[in-house]
């Protein structure tokens, strides 16, 4: 219904056309972020209390008067309530609360109106159409407010993917970090070090030019070596993070594993608050890799639900083994679930050996495979009876049946995933997309050519291929392409 009402309003900003006038509007279509006045629902689609249509662009006082004749535009950023009607045909659409910002004060940077309606479609379809009607209107593409808002300097564009990832934020984590990128943490970080590159690149090119002029200070490359080593410091390790940053906004991978009839399927029904595993006492139940998206201690996870590792007893459940014993070498955590009230069983045994000890083993280069041990059915021990044996890796006890453990566990969600995923609410601002990881990388691989060159001009040209890549990470100097990419997350109307 929302699409066919688009289409109604296209027709109504450009009227039927003639084989002529679509040739002509096809070599001259105004493009994103030109001086074309455009219009959209900003608000969400379908029924609601109140929906928001806005306009940006130099007809938009113009737009504003058209439909709250005879009054003038109310005084910049107050809401006053206005009688809607159809310029048209003079017909009432609604009573609304309407705004005027006008540039450069605004979102885009351009002078912006909004209408605040009622939100029941025919209201909606009523004002847009409307909006269309009025000469040098149009409606608006995906994320083309955003892109004005970037072409006027409103925001860079790592402040752009900033407010894409806050609006599809689904976790408390996203959302903070998403916050952070908006307020322009990593960009500010971005232009400090391209600042330090140009005045490393100023003291290079100074020595070239007046390397024999006594009046030039000593110890000027020197100083741009200090500069470059420090910076390569604070790259490497942002980019040894980097990972943590594309997992926070696209999920960590989360992997139950156990033995038989341990409990995993019933702990990601309960994790994620909703039947996905089949629960059965019959052993070998699940056997394909069943996943999920959930939100876990406030952080985005991909959690996986894996056969039980034995031998198999058929061709089906060898395959799910498989298959499960490849999820647990992508895992970025795993949630091994044992049977608390069958430790001693040859099962219990052989995971704990093949699986949760070479886990917590470090790896030559001193990091090991994130592992929490969970020993479900709790409910199954007797009360005052003996404790699980102290040869037991360090544990959580957990009853899915009863939920007694839940909270214990998901703190220690929190703590490992804030250690896989970064935590958002402290530390350096995280790297959230490749194109970060990219240009970053980019520019230390620059600066490596410029301490190897053995010509100050080389250097200079490291030295400002360097700082490139850190101006197009925040937008300055991107290709139509790439923009194109990073707005194409937005919808019509943001």
């Amino acid at each position: 219904m929302w699409r066919g009402l688009w289409t109604l309003v296209t027709w109504a900003a450009h009227g039927p056309r003639s084989p002529r006038s679509c040739m002509r509007q096809a070599s001259g279509a105004p493009a994103p972020g030109s001086g074309a006045t455009i219009f959209a629902l900003s608000s969400g689609q379908g029924r609601c209390g109140i929906a928001v249509i806005r306009t940006s662009g130099p007809a938009s006082g113009h737009a504003l008067r058209s439909l709250t004749a005879p009054r003038d535009v109310p005084p910049p950023r107050s809401a006053c309530l206005r009688l809607l009607s159809d310029p048209r045909t003079g017909e009432p659409l609604d009573r609304a609360l309407v705004l005027w910002f006008p540039g450069p004060q605004s979102f885009t940077g351009e002078d912006c109106a909004e209408f605040h309606v009622h939100g029941g479609p025919a209201v909606v379809s009523g004002v847009l159409q409307a909006l269309g009607s009025v000469p040098g209107l149009r409606p608006a593409e995906a994320g083309e407010f955003t892109r004005r808002a970037f072409a006027h300097g409103k925001l860079s564009l790592t402040e752009v993917e900033g407010l894409a990832d806050l609006i599809h934020a689904e976790t408390e984590a996203q959302r903070r970090q998403a916050l952070r990128q908006l307020d322009g943490e990593l960009g500010h970080l971005c232009r400090s070090w391209a600042e330090t590159l140009t005045k490393a690149l100023a003291h290079v090119e100074a020595y070239i030019d007046f390397g024999e002029d006594d009046n030039l200070e000593e110890g000027v490359l020197e100083r741009a070596d200090s500069e470059v080593r420090e910076l390569e410091v604070a790259l490497g390790a942002h980019l040894r993070d980097a990972r943590r940053g594309q997992r926070l906004r696209s999920g960590a991978h989360v992997v139950v594993a156990g033995p038989p009839n341990a409990g995993k399927s019933s702990l990601v029904n309960l994790l994620s608050r909703k039947p996905v595993s089949i629960v059965s006492p019959e052993p070998g139940t699940t056997r394909d890799v069943l996943e999920t998206p959930v939100d876990l201690a406030g952080f985005p996870a991909l959690l996986s639900d894996t056969a039980g590792l034995r031998e198999g007893v058929g061709p089906v459940e060898q395959e799910g083994v498989r298959r499960a014993r490849e999820r647990l070498e992508q895992a970025d955590l795993i949630l091994a679930v044992l049977d608390a009230s069958d430790l001693a069983s040859p099962s219990s045994c052989n995971f704990l050996d093949m699986v949760v000890t070479p886990a917590g083993a470090q790896s030559p280069n001193g990091s090991s495979q994130r592992l929490l041990l969970v020993l479900n059915k709790s409910d199954l021990l007797l009360p005052g009876g003996p404790e699980p044996s102290p040869d037991v890796p360090p544990h959580l006890l957990l009853s899915c049946l009863t939920g007694e453990g839940l909270d214990g566990l998901l703190e220690a969600l929190r703590k490992e995933l804030a250690e896989v995923c970064g935590d958002p609410a402290t530390g350096p601002p995280l790297l959230t997309r490749a194109r970060h990881q990219h240009h970053l990388q980019s520019c230390l691989d620059a600066l490596g050519l410029y301490k190897q060159a053995k010509d100050l001009a080389l250097a200079a040209e490291a030295l400002r291929v360097a700082r490139g890549h850190l101006t197009r990470l925040t937008g300055g100097g991107g290709t139509e392409e790439i923009l194109d990419l990073i707005f194409r997350d937005f919808c019509v109307g943001k």
